[in-house]
């Protein structure tokens, strides 16, 4: 099943269902007219939203209208959680080598993880608005997972099951506030802006094959300024699966329905597939060279952010933005 909110001038958006080939939609408010107020109720709405899916696939839907990537909100336009956590230590080890870091050893059994901003999302095709260039403004392409209520201290396996939708994420990073944050002792607050998701979150299920129930076997691809960018595979080097990373969320606390658990940058020890920021494009190039050619998003610059199955189609949609600058 697809689902994806489109924007109607409040604050939650309109919850609609969306064909498989992400051609027609249907507005389904008589089940529920957000997707939050779909999710406070899974168990009930899922199989209504799902016959809905089922017939808007067979052309059985009376009042079906074109679906308009455009016109989309994030899935969820504000969320009670956005928890990311950087589950391909792969990039983590780079990134600490470029600057002659040691890595704890410990990265590699205890998931890190930041609480992000969640109350003001941007949609997937709004301008990324940005007070400077000297900020270093980087886009992070990344996958997530929003749960139903997760009760805390549960284990991966039970976390397993609280998965619901998939999306895929443009978690912007302000890079060049990142060391000044994280020196206060901190963690991210002003390095972290909006963060945009695809314009469709989808089951589970509706992945196939690729999904293992942990992990999602499919390329992310990043294009910037039109021109390829990386195509890491998301099943590959993924040190922590979906389940582990919910399961940390909910170590110490239970998660509300709704929350949305990010991946962290997707990267592979491949390096032939590109990488998903231009933060691990530049650390590469430190280590070749000794300094970085590759310079961070001026304005005017545009990410897209995209997953096709084997057959060439899209999932998710699009993320596709453009810096702005940003003026009060």
């Amino acid at each position: 099943m697809k689902l994806a909110t489109l924007k109607n001038n409040s604050r939650d958006g309109q919850l609609v269902v969306v064909s498989r080939n992400l051609e027609k939609a249907v507005v389904v408010s008589d089940i529920a007219p957000t997707l939050q107020a779909a999710l406070d109720n899974w168990a009930q709405t899922e199989p209504k939203l799902n016959e809905v899916y089922k017939a808007l696939n067979e052309g059985k839907v009376d009042n079906a209208i074109a679906f308009e990537q455009l016109s989309c909100e994030s899935p969820l336009p504000r969320a009670y959680q956005w928890a990311d956590g950087s589950a391909y230590v792969n990039h983590v080890e780079l990134v600490r080598k470029a600057r002659n870091a040691e890595m704890p050893a410990s990265f590699w059994t205890d998931p890190l993880m930041y609480q992000g901003g969640s109350d003001a999302f941007i949609g997937p095709y709004d301008d990324i608005p940005v007070a400077s260039e000297d900020y270093g403004i980087d886009f992070e392409s990344e996958v997530a997972v929003i749960t139903d209520d997760v009760p805390m201290g549960a284990s991966a396996e039970t976390a397993a099951g609280h998965i619901k939708l998939l999306m895929l994420v443009n978690d912007v990073s302000l890079r060049n506030l990142i060391p000044g944050e994280l020196a206060k002792g901190f963690g991210f607050f002003s390095s972290k802006p909006s963060s945009a998701f695809s314009p469709v979150a989808v089951t589970p299920d509706e992945l196939g094959d690729a999904w293992d129930g942990s992990k999602l076997h499919l390329p992310l691809t990043t294009h910037l300024n039109k021109e390829l960018f990386g195509q890491p595979n998301c099943g590959v080097d993924m040190t922590f699966d979906f389940p582990t990373i919910v399961a940390h969320a909910a170590k110490t606390r239970p998660l509300s329905a709704g929350c949305i658990v990010g991946s962290g940058t997707i990267s592979n020890y491949d390096r032939s597939a590109g990488s998903s920021c231009l933060a691990e494009k530049r650390m590469l190039e430190i280590i070749a060279d000794g300094k970085p050619s590759t310079s961070f998003m001026k304005f005017g610059d545009q990410v897209r952010i995209e997953m096709f199955d084997n057959n060439g189609d899209s999932i998710f949609g699009a993320i596709d933005q453009q810096v702005v600058e940003y003026k009060a």
